[in-house]
Formats: structure tokens, sequence, C-alpha cells
């Protein structure tokens, strides 16, 4: 069997590579930049997420726990930078406490490990000694890594095992021609038996082109990142990350040691006027048009109406964005933050204005679209690849 995989993101090579392992059939996969892991794959914050805040028996929970040890296995076996360095949840007000103690039983329910309540500040200061709070959780599983060479390993692997890796190759159309699939470039025509989209920002947009309306839209979010000055680096040992808030639909700024060197704080959401919207100029026209005339993403702005306002102010104001950070590590300033990077979430969205919260793969015809995989899509991505497998082989 023939097998194209459209988008050459962590998840889309985690599964040409599981694939190819498993011995399902010949495969190509097809990406439109030079190279691959261009996008959400590399950029985010390189953390490796244990399963802690998914609900019990989801597609995330389930895969975040099987991939975060597939994960540092496969980083283990490659020689990639990682470490388990452990993450602190932390509850900076009494409202919060219950709500960790409810991310605490959904944890050992997930089946993470050495999972420890910590009371009080001056417990809170034996792991991250700057960081505030009356309460935390400590997540000993999670880490940190380097995606970039998780994505060039994968590479090696499927060209290794006789498959292709096609750089440069954006897909422009794609068409049943008898039983199989026809995919067109502005050059040329590649015939295969099986498509499997993994798309990412643009997974909802392949799925059309296959005659495969999907029941969702791709609603691009920016999340802006600082980086800690000198100062203020040493500040933070690890992972220190607030207990979520149920009425906010995103995790909430946090800070995060990179594997490479440094201290990210962030992110924060806010609306991208491009599916590649890294920076606050970058718009096209297009993708606006798209969001725009998107009944679920009016129903989203009016229902968290008061959130999105105060995360544009956010972006807006780097002040306030140290404040928020203040609620985990009392000693941060202004001054301490310095420009850092972006990522875009292709986030999927209903047309009632709820955000997928979980994976979702959809059947076609000889074809699986992968319509919502973030976060923690690139810790799961080996676990996502599973699941593909699966569903190729059960067709």
């Amino acid at each position: 069997m023939r097998i194209a995989i459209v988008g050459g993101g962590i998840v889309g090579l985690a599964a040409a590579h599981k694939l190819l392992e498993n011995g399902v059939g010949k495969v190509v996969l097809l990406e439109k930049e030079d190279q691959v892991g261009r996008h959400q794959s590399t950029h985010n914050s390189g953390v490796l997420h244990a399963g802690l805040y998914y609900k019990a028996g989801s597609a995330k929970a389930r895969m975040a726990v099987s991939g975060i040890r597939q994960m540092v296995a496969f980083a283990r076996e490659h020689e990639i930078s990682h470490e388990i360095c452990g993450k602190l949840v932390v509850a900076t007000d009494p409202s919060e406490v219950e709500r960790l103690r409810g991310l605490h039983g959904r944890g050992i329910e997930n089946g993470l490990s050495g999972l420890r309540w910590i009371n009080g500040r001056s417990e809170i200061s034996t792991i991250e000694p700057n960081c505030g709070g009356i309460a935390a959780l400590h997540v000993p599983e999670e880490g940190i890594i380097d995606y970039g060479a998780v994505c060039t390993a994968l590479a090696d692997g499927i060209r290794g095992r006789g498959g292709e890796v096609r750089t440069g190759w954006k897909v422009t159309s794609a068409r049943r021609q008898g039983r199989e699939w026809v995919l067109s470039n502005a050059r040329a025509e590649l015939s295969v038996d099986y498509l499997v989209n993994c798309g990412g920002l643009y997974s909802d947009r392949v799925a059309l082109l296959a005659g495969e309306p999907a029941p969702v839209k791709i609603v691009p979010f920016r999340g802006e990142y600082f980086r800690l000055g000198a100062r203020a680096e040493g500040l933070v040992r690890n992972l220190i990350y607030p207990v979520p808030d149920p009425t906010f639909p995103f995790l909430g700024v946090h800070f995060t040691r990179m594997i490479h060197g440094g201290v990210e704080a962030g992110p924060n959401a806010v609306l991208a006027l491009s599916r590649e919207g890294y920076q606050k100029t970058d718009v096209r026209p297009g993708d606006v048009f798209d969001a725009l005339t998107y009944p679920g993403l009016w129903r989203f702005l009016a229902r968290h109406r008061v959130m999105c306002w105060q995360e544009v102010r956010r972006s807006m104001s780097r002040a306030r964005f140290a404040h928020s950070l203040q609620k985990l590590v009392p000693d941060i300033r202004e001054s301490d933050l310095e420009a850092g990077g972006s990522g875009v979430r292709a986030q999927a969205m209903s047309p009632s204005g709820e955000l997928v919260q979980d994976f979702s793969l959809i059947r076609g015809e000889n074809a699986l679209h992968v319509l919502n995989a973030p976060s923690p899509a690139a810790t799961a991505s080996l676990a996502i690849a599973d699941e593909i497998v699966s569903m190729v082989a059960a067709r």
C-alpha cells in the first residue's frame, strides 16, 4: 500500500516513522516548507507533558502518558538533548487549592507516577526557592527536550527505512481517481492508495481539498513569550505552572527552563491574523476573512469577551505580563523581560464556539484526517502515531 502523509510536523513525521516501522506500507511524506518541523513542532516551549491536565479516559490523557515515555526512550536512543527535571503546579490563593487537589486526583487516575502534594511556601521553596504560592503539586515525570532534534531524527529514520521525505511540496489538490488518491502541487502529481492528513495549522483546509469538509475550523491563536534576563534567570530552576482557571480556555502564563539554556515566560493567547502569524504585524487577508466569517469564533469571543480583552491588553503591555508572572515568582520585574519567541496554536473550534479539547482523528474514504492535535501533541506524537497505524492498518 502506498501512503502519503501531508504535513511534515512532528505528528506527521512520527506517523511515517511508525508506519514504516510496522511495515504497513510504502510511505511518502509531503511538507510545504523547505525543512520539516518548521511550525508548531518547534515554535513551542519544549516541554515534555506527562498527562496531568487531561480528562481521565480521553485520548489526550492516554496518549500523553504513553507518549512521554516513548519520547524519552526515543531521545535516549538517538542521543537527543532532554532532561526529566520535574514541574511545580502552584496555587497562589485559597480558591485554587481545591482545583489543585482535583488535578492531583486526575493525575493519579491517568497513571502518573510520583506525584507529591506540597503544603506552604517553605516546602515549595525546597524545590523552587523563589516561587510564591500557598500549595503546590510536584510532577516529577515532566521535563524538557529539543523537539527540533526529534524532528530531524524522525526524518532521518524515515529515509533510513526506505520512506521519502519531500520538502517544498505543497499539496494544492487532492482528488479521487478510481481507488487511488491523486495529489498535486504546482509542478507534479503523485498517486497513492491512502492519504493521512497531518496538516496541523492547515488540517481543516487539507481535509476540504480531499472532499472531507471538516466539522470544525482551525482558529489560530498566537502565544507570545519573553525570555528572562541575566538577573532573573536564576529565579527559576525548572518548570513553574499555574493552576488552570476553568473559565479560561488556555493554560495561562508560566515559566519554562529551556533545554539549551535560558528561561522562557509565557505564553499568552491572542487571535493571530495569519495561520503563521508569529509577529503582531503578520497579516494574511485570507486567514483573517476565514476566521472572522466563522460563526464559532464570534460565539467564542462573546463567551470569553473579558478574557479575550485581558489577553490583548497583556499582549500590548510588558508591565501587565510581568504582573501576571509575579503571582508565581514575586521577585520578577518588568525590566527582567526580554523579547522572546512566539508560536501559533492550531486550535480546532466547533461552530458553537467551543474549543475542541481532545485529539480528533476522523476517517474518510481511504483517508485519515488529524483535525485537532494541539499541546500535548509534540510529547504524545509517537503515541498518536500508534493510533494512526492501527486506523490505517484496519482500513
